[in-house]
C-alpha cells in the first residue's frame, strides 16, 4: 500500500498554506497514495497566537473535504487547538479517513523547550502550548498507524509502546530546526524505525521561512529494517513509497526483539 509524506515550506498564511497543501495531496493521490502525511504547523507555522484561535475549525472543514474529494486518508500535520481551562493549545494531530471522519487524534506529548544555536536562539513552547497524555493506534489501509509530533522523536519508550499497542507504520509531522535536523533527523528517525520494526513516516517544514526561521526539511520515509525508502532535501516535495507489510512481519519473525526485551532493574 502506497503512503506520501508531504514536505511543506509553510507561511504565516492560512488560506495560502492550505492552497500549497491541496496541490501536494492532489499530486501525493495522483502518483497513488492511499494516506498522506502533512508536516507540523503546515496550515499555521509562524502565525502568533492571537491568529491561531479560529484556524482548528477551518482547517478541519478543509481536512474533511480534501479527503472526501481525492479519497485519501490523512494525517493532518498538527493544528493547535485551544484549551480553554489552560487557555493554551494542545498541537493535535488528526487521522482522517477518505470519507472525511476523523477516525484518531494524537496531542503532542513532549513540548520543545531547548536553547538552539540558530537564529531565534531559544524556544519554549510549554508557554504557548500544553502537552496531551494518550496514544492510540488504528488501523488504516496501510496498516495499524500510530501518531507523533516532531520533539517526540527523541523519547524512544513514546515509539515503543505505539509498538507495544500494534503499530506497523508510525506518521511523524515535524518542523525540525536546521541545527538539530543537520544534526540528529534522520538518524532519528532511522532509530525509530529499527527499534520498532515499523515504517516511519516523516513529514517536515523545509526551508527558509518569511518570519526567520530556518526548518531542516529531509523529510524521509523509512523502512522497518531501517532503509530509506525515499527523502527530500529543502522546498516542497511529494515522497510516496510503499508499506509492505509482508515484508515488515518477515523483518519481526526472523529477528523477534519484542519477544527478546527485557525488563531492566536498577541495583540499590
Amino acid at each position: 500500500m502506497q503512503a506520501a509524506v508531504i514536505q511543506m515550506l509553510s507561511v504565516p498564511d492560512l488560506a495560502s498554506n492550505l492552497r500549497q497543501a491541496q496541490q501536494l495531496l492532489i499530486q501525493a493521490r495522483q502518483q497513488g497514495a492511499q494516506l498522506a502525511v502533512l508536516p507540523e504547523n503546515f496550515a499555521t507555522f509562524g502565525m502568533v497566537s492571537e491568529q491561531l484561535m479560529q484556524a482548528a475549525s477551518i482547517v478541519q472543514a478543509w481536512a474533511q473535504q480534501i479527503t472526501q474529494t481525492l479519497g485519501l486518508w490523512l494525517v493532518a500535520g498538527s493544528v493547535p487547538v485551544y484549551n480553554p481551562t489552560l487557555d493554551k493549545y494542545w498541537a493535535r494531530c488528526w487521522l482522517f479517513n477518505a470519507q472525511g471522519q476523523i477516525v484518531s487524534q494524537y496531542d503532542k506529548q513532549h513540548l520543545f523547550d531547548a536553547t538552539v544555536l540558530d537564529q531565534q536562539g531559544g524556544y519554549r513552547e510549554s508557554a504557548t502550548y500544553c502537552p496531551g497524555d494518550s496514544l492510540s493506534v488504528v488501523s488504516t489501509p496501510i496498516g495499524r498507524l500510530g501518531l507523533g509530533v516532531c520533539y517526540d522523536l527523541r523519547f524512544p519508550e513514546l515509539f515503543a509502546e505505539l509498538r507495544r499497542l500494534g503499530a506497523e507504520c508510525i506518521a511523524l509531522p515535524s518542523a525540525f530546526t536546521q541545527v538539530t535536523g543537520a544534526a540528529h533527523w534522520e538518524v532519528l528517525v532511522r532509530a525509530r524505525a529499527i527499534e520498532t520494526q515499523c515504517y516511519l513516516l516523516a513529514a517536515g517544514q523545509g526551508g527558509d521561512h518569511p518570519n526567520g526561521r530556518q526548518t531542516f526539511g529531509h523529510s524521509l520515509l523509512v523502512s522497518p529494517w531501517g532503509e530509506v525508502l525515499q527523502q527530500a532535501s529543502v522546498g516542497e516535495a511529494v515522497l510516496v513509497a510503499d508499506c509492505d507489510l509482508d515484508y515488515l512481519h518477515d523483518i519481526r519473525q526472523r529477528m523477534p526483539v519484542v519477544a527478546h526485551k527485557k525488563t531492566l532493574l536498577g541495583s540499590d
